[in-house]
């Protein structure tokens, strides 16, 4: 997860910053030849990295680990100096501070570093490696760039402003505030310094402002061709040698775009690897750093034990085979090297056609009819992978070999797939939980989610998934700026009732959820995420209310139902086994469609189950694809080859409520309007009962629950997941049977699946 490349003095090579869940540090490039020359690993780093004036010394920041490295360059090398701490020895815990993005001084006396953390800039002493000043910035500061005239420029990913500091006799004066739009990250001066160029990612805008007056004088806009403002995702910014055109990386694109400086006309753009986020111009090349590189490919030996009756425990594999084996240890990362001098015109027109197949921009909308359907429910599980579940469903692509919790653990899952049909070539967007449920839940997930999950679920955060402190404000940096699917519904007046999701309980029990749009709509009653309460009491209080909806004669039009057991809680000593805790999640889901069919709304509802995420369960296909079900009246029994995925899903809810889109993603979604039959079968569904104990508890000294001692799980994806699977495969399947470890698709495949 390169995040960050800078050229290093000669020109000869490139240093790149490495934020990755298998890696941090830095690796020195040969961008002539694109030989890795040189690779330094550190404890933990972030966004931060920049040679000082004379070119002799380069600064990289350590995030988790509040230091900030100093290296000595020389002879195209990078020698490890010192560090400086920015947290007091005595701090209570690491990443407290959380140094992003840092800049020397015009003159190098003085380095300039954010704190993400503490909305903060920090001013250190060169000469000293000493800390002389901290002034307050915006929220979540990510951005800093320095002006000739030594002012200093910084932005927030929480925010709407940069802060402006002037030199002044001890350091710098408090803060000017300009405003520049919404959550303003990447930061960039033109040669002359009178221009201040600024994204703003989730609205795909980028903002001009002029640095004597800070007034906005201009605004440069990315949006897809057509549907919703957000999408491409504008991360990072470089200009031409000549100043004329300036260059915007667009994450969710994967495409660079290309400005007139003079006009502000976007003049076409460039395909690029998955998920550029860092840019460089020197001479006639562009040098873009892919987040996310040529995406994932297969693995099939691992992780895990090679040979049968081999036991190795999560902690005995190697540091190698955990970065091959697991999903986000796939995302290598890339470096592309473009002639700029090619961009002309009719090249432009060329590329950017590419990028507009690439991302389906080309596609006439896809329209099509729906049942008369007044009603959609969402539930929303958590973390399984397709052949872990219905891998022995018969006529569907699965490995009967890879199945955790086949029919006899999940035979309503089973049973609901055979009689409304089964899609096996289904693929969740999203990697982790952390991505997972705001991919689920507003068809995105902004760069602040993408730039922290690789860290967070590498342990070198000072938190694990998402943050959500935020979310009653404006600058949570973790939301999308359309909002959600429930912002949708509020827009429309669709009425709404969430059971779940995106909410908190207090410490009585009462369940509220301060996302606008969910406040008033949320059961109080309903169970938050705690794997202690089982998945019937979910089912209880919904069918409950089920029943007062029915004597009211009216239903809310949309519902969004989480039951979280799936995940379950490994081989925790004292707690449900994972199959009494599959089969719990399995009974609620079974209670749920038997109540439901067997009232007046019924003809007219349709549910959609899906998985946020996949995780990193075992498929023989791709470790992204995951149970779907589509539930309704109108659904033929079969099975569905076509590629979809989990915003073409949310496509399909939304056309069927007519709620709009929220990004790019569900705009160009491939909807479900080819599975419906004509005439509706209204026969209610009839609950089975799992051949499991819901009541089986996990026995206090046995080898799962001894390794599940490292596992916590008081938030969804708290643990060390690929440990978690594996741990999670041996009590289900045995310690003499080897872990597989997940799978990738083939890129062939999903393409010929458009």
């Amino acid at each position: 997860m390169p995040l960050n490349v800078v050229l290093a003095p000669g020109g000869n090579r490139v240093v790149l910053m490495l934020n990755g869940w298998a890696k941090n540090g830095i690796e020195v490039v040969d961008w002539h030849s694109g030989k890795v020359t040189q690779s330094i690993e550190l404890p933990a780093a972030f966004l931060g990295l920049a040679f000082s004036p004379d070119g002799q010394s380069l600064a990289v920041s350590g995030g988790y680990t509040d230091q900030v490295y100093r290296f000595r360059w020389a002879g195209d090398s990078a020698v490890l100096t010192d560090s400086i701490r920015l947290a007091s020895a005595d701090a209570r815990r690491k990443g407290s501070r959380y140094p992003a993005h840092l800049t020397f001084s015009p003159d190098g006396k003085r380095l300039y570093v954010v704190e993400n953390v503490v909305d903060s800039l920090v001013v250190i002493d060169v000469a000293s490696g000493t800390i002389i000043q901290r002034r307050a910035t915006g929220h979540y500061p990510y951005g800093v760039a320095v002006h000739p005239d030594g002012r200093v420029f910084v932005s927030a990913w929480g925010g709407h402003d940069v802060a402006m500091f002037s030199p002044s006799a001890n350091g710098l004066s408090a803060a000017q505030m300009l405003p520049a739009g919404r959550h303003p990250s990447a930061l960039l001066l033109d040669h002359s310094g009178d221009r201040l160029y600024v994204t703003s990612a989730s609205t795909n805008r980028i903002a001009v402002l002029d640095t004597k007056t800070g007034k906005q004088v201009s605004e440069m806009r990315d949006p897809p061709p057509a549907g919703p403002d957000e999408g491409t995702t504008p991360n990072a910014l470089a200009l031409s040698p000549d100043g004329s055109r300036l260059y915007v990386a667009e994450a969710d694109a994967n495409a660079v775009a290309v400005f007139d400086v003079a006009s502000g006309k976007l003049m076409g753009r460039v395909p690029t690897g998955w998920y550029p986020a860092a840019l460089l111009t020197t001479g006639s090349s562009l040098l873009v750093a892919n987040g996310k590189g040529a995406g994932s490919r297969a693995n099939p030996l691992g992780p895990g034990p090679r040979d049968a009756g081999e036991h190795q425990g999560p902690s005995a594999r190697t540091a190698q085979t955990q970065r091959d084996g697991y999903t986000l240890g796939q995302l290598r990362g890339s470096l592309s090297i473009l002639d700029a001098t090619t961009f002309n015109e009719n090249t432009l027109a060329q590329l950017s056609a590419r990028v507009a197949r690439a991302n389906a921009w080309d596609v006439t909308q896809r329209n099509g009819k729906y049942p008369p359907f007044e009603h959609v429910i969402y539930i929303i599980r958590e973390n399984r992978t397709y052949d872990q579940v219905f891998g022995d469903l018969a006529g569907a692509d699965g490995d009967t070999s890879l199945v955790y919790f086949g029919r006899k653990n999940t035979p309503n899952a089973h049973a609901l797939a055979e009689r409304f049909g089964i899609f096996d070539r289904f693929f969740v967007n999203a990697e982790v939980s952390a991505d997972g449920h705001p991919w689920s839940m507003a068809a995105y997930a902004v760069d602040y989610v993408e730039k922290r999950v690789q860290l967070n679920y590498s342990s070198r955060s000072s938190e694990r998934g998402t943050s959500r402190e935020e979310i009653a404000r404006d600058d949570d940096p973790n939301a999308p700026s359309t909002g959600y699917l429930w912002t949708l519904a509020a827009k429309k007046g669709t009425t709404l009732r969430n059971y779940g999701e995106y909410a908190d309980a207090d410490r009585a029990g009462h369940v509220t959820s301060k996302y606008p749009g969910l406040e008033n709509n949320t059961n109080p009653e309903f169970p938050v995420w705690n794997l202690d309460i089982p998945d019937q009491k979910r089912a209880d209080v919904w069918i409950a209310e089920l029943e007062t909806y029915v004597k009211q004669g009216s239903m809310p039009a949309f519902e969004i139902v989480r039951l979280p057991n799936d995940h379950t809680s490994g081989g925790s000593a004292g707690k449900p086994t994972p199959r009494a805790q599959v089969a719990d999640n399995d009974l609620a889901l079974g209670r749920i469609m038997a109540a439901l069919t067997r009232t007046p709304f019924w003809k007219s509802t349709v549910v959609f189950v899906l998985e946020d995420d996949a995780q990193n369960g075992p498929d023989h296909v791709d470790s992204h694809r995951s149970p779907a079900l589509v539930l309704s009246p109108y659904n033929r029994p079969g099975v569905y080859h076509r590629f979809t995925n989990t915003t073409d899903f949310i496509r399909t809810m939304e056309d069927i409520l007519k709620l709009g889109s929220l990004s790019q993603f569900d705009y160009y979604g491939r909807p479900l309007t080819d599975i419906w039959a004509t005439a509706p079968d209204l026969t209610p569904y009839d609950l089975l009962t799992p051949g499991y104990s819901l009541t089986e508890k996990n026995p206090v000294a046995s080898r799962g629950a001894i390794e599940s001692k490292v596992l916590e799980f008081d938030r969804e994806d708290e643990s060390d997941d690929d440990a978690f699977s594996e741990i999670l495969w041996h009590i289900v399947k045995g310690y003499d049977r080897p872990y597989p470890g997940p799978t990738r698709m083939s890129l062939l495949e999903a393409r010929r699946g458009r």
